[in-house]
């Protein structure tokens, strides 16, 4: 099956590649030099619709497909990797959740100010011992009055330095099976007792904030509630299906970039007397890139269009993220290799491509949580087995 895309798609892929390439791409080095977020982009992100994709219009958002999503955080990780994560975090894994879980007063109180850019969301669900396993997490939500008396900690939030509105997840109940005790809560920056930590300085996506949340007797009205009590799990599981269909765009438009560099630089570099382009081991090198980009395009959109018809779609999103996060990781490894010596260096953008694409195969679910999902798929279809 050869997937066209829509008219609508293509134009979304083409006004955000000429804001990535006027806007983003300019700074993109000199943000992952400083460590720095450039929460300057927001405003134009959310004029774009960038900032409210999956939110429909009468909650002020642009209403786009979930294909139109991941083409445009693809066109965003060409450019720069750290950029397409502020957009992938704050759709998928703020607005998601709120859209789908949230009463009809959090979706009039928070989706035109999620999606205009007004306010940025993050998501808080990994702490110190609890990252793959989520039913390991130990802040708590201990009902109190009307309400509830949030203590705990969070590490690793992207768009923590920035954002305002966090969908946190914390265990209201200590019996039974461990994840069915853990609800989520829509929790403002605001509140007394909640702080945000100092950002990590990491190997890639370095202007990407991440810092860790600190929660301190934070009073939470009933109405913080996202969905029940005891639904948390559910709700970070089923966000997290989106969110890697995201990542998956990710790593692919990383890959894009650095293949796409590749190119360029096959052509103009010249060695014994010619562009290096005419070698061979070059050509098959930009020759296996070219094909492999393909396929992890074909698998992403596959994933995003079974997310927009409302059909399972957690088996897809894994293999989707696994392979493009490999897939990223290769193509960086291949474009510094036909860089040569300048690919080793900050003066070229695959150099950047390499560090931000390792963390592709690790936010948001490993590489071997991905192959536990499609395994578990696998083995627990009767008719698959018996057919083979």
């Amino acid at each position: 099956m050869h997937f066209e895309p829509s008219d609508e798609q293509n134009l979304t892929r083409q006004s955000v590649r000429d804001f990535a390439e006027s806007e983003v791409a300019p700074i993109a080095a000199e943000i992952d030099r400083e460590h720095r977020t450039p929460v300057e982009v927001i405003p134009k992100l959310g004029e774009l619709g960038l900032l409210g994709m999956f939110v429909p219009p009468e909650y002020g958002g642009a209403g786009m497909d979930s294909v139109s999503y991941v083409i445009a955080v693809e066109e965003l990780a060409r450019a720069c990797a750290t950029t397409s994560v502020m957009v992938e975090a704050h759709n998928s894994l703020a607005i998601w959740p709120i859209l789908h879980y949230g009463t009809e007063a959090q979706k009039r109180a928070y989706l035109p100010l999620l999606a205009s850019g007004e306010k940025m969301g993050a998501f808080g669900l990994t702490e110190p011992g609890a990252g793959t396993d989520v039913a390991a997490m130990t802040t708590s939500a201990v009902p109190d009055g009307d309400g509830y008396l949030l203590n705990g900690q969070k590490v690793f939030i992207t768009g923590g330095g920035y954002a305002d509105v966090f969908v946190v997840f914390a265990r209201t109940s200590t019996e039974g099976p461990a994840h069915k005790g853990i609800s989520a809560f829509i929790v403002d920056r605001a509140l007394p007792g909640f702080e945000v930590g100092e950002g990590e300085r990491k190997l890639g996506i370095r202007a990407s904030s991440t810092p860790p949340l600190m929660f301190s007797d934070v009073r939470l009205s009933r109405d913080a509630l996202l969905g029940a009590e005891g639904q948390g799990f559910e709700i970070a599981m089923r966000t997290l299906d989106g969110g890697r269909i995201g990542i998956a765009a990710q790593a692919l438009g990383i890959a894009q970039g650095a293949f796409e560099a590749s190119v360029v630089y096959a052509r103009e570099r010249v060695q014994f007397g010619r562009p290096i382009g005419a070698l061979q081991a070059i050509q098959w090198m930009l020759a296996d890139m070219a094909t492999e980009i393909e396929a992890g395009r074909m698998l992403t959109y596959q994933a995003a269009w079974l997310e927009e018809q409302g059909r399972p779609c957690s088996v897809a999103a894994a293999k989707a993220k696994l392979y493009c996060g490999q897939l990223a990781s290769r193509v960086a490894g291949m474009a510094i290799q036909i860089h040569g010596g300048n690919g080793y260096t900050e003066a070229y953008p695959v150099e950047r491509a390499y560090r931000d694409a390792k963390i592709t195969e690790i936010y948001e679910g490993t590489n071997e949580v991905q192959r536990l999902v499609i395994a578990k798929s696998l083995l627990a279809d009767r008719s698959r087995g018996a057919a083979s």
